[in-house]
């Protein structure tokens, strides 16, 4: 999809320009969203594509798990209430890993606890939290800012 998409309601006039959200082509980041939810990685992960991401998913914590060493994605976006294996148990499981504990974890989730489960959620291992519903553009720009610190981070180690 290319081009300005408008959503516009008497309160909140949206435009999204898809072409200056866009990651290059040549630097494609991997996104693995991992939610029970169906209806959730389709729409987030809908946007990261029309935005330039490529994406997987995963519906629970054992699946996020398997994938992310399989794929070693850029980033990965975790619920933390999911059948299986929840993310708390994933993100510790990430972590425990050589191969997997670089990887940021962005948590997004729909418990409204927020003040609590934040702090806990960073003390475990994620880089940020946003909680459900998230706007996308909202979404896409804390993505974009934690692949950028990534980044940062990979050309200061070198």
């Amino acid at each position: 999809m290319r081009g300005k998409f408008s959503l516009s309601t008497p309160l909140s006039p949206y435009v999204y320009d898809v072409d200056s959200m866009r990651e290059p082509a040549e630097t494609a980041s991997l996104i693995l969203i991992a939610d029970d939810n169906v209806d959730t990685r389709e729409m987030y992960g809908h946007y990261l594509n029309m935005v330039g991401y490529r994406v997987e998913t995963a519906k629970d914590g054992n699946e996020a798990i398997l994938k992310a060493r399989a794929l070693h994605p850029d980033l990965v976006v975790m619920d933390l209430q999911m059948p299986a294996l929840d993310g708390w148990g994933a993100i510790r499981e990430l972590q425990s890993r050589a191969d997997t504990a670089t990887i940021p974890v962005i948590i997004l989730t729909g418990h409204d606890f927020k003040a609590y489960l934040k702090h806990s959620a960073l003390a475990v291992g994620a880089v940020s939290y946003l909680m459900k519903p998230c706007f996308p553009e909202e979404f896409q720009r804390e993505v974009k800012a934690r692949l950028t610190a990534r980044r940062n981070r990979a050309a200061s180690a070198e």
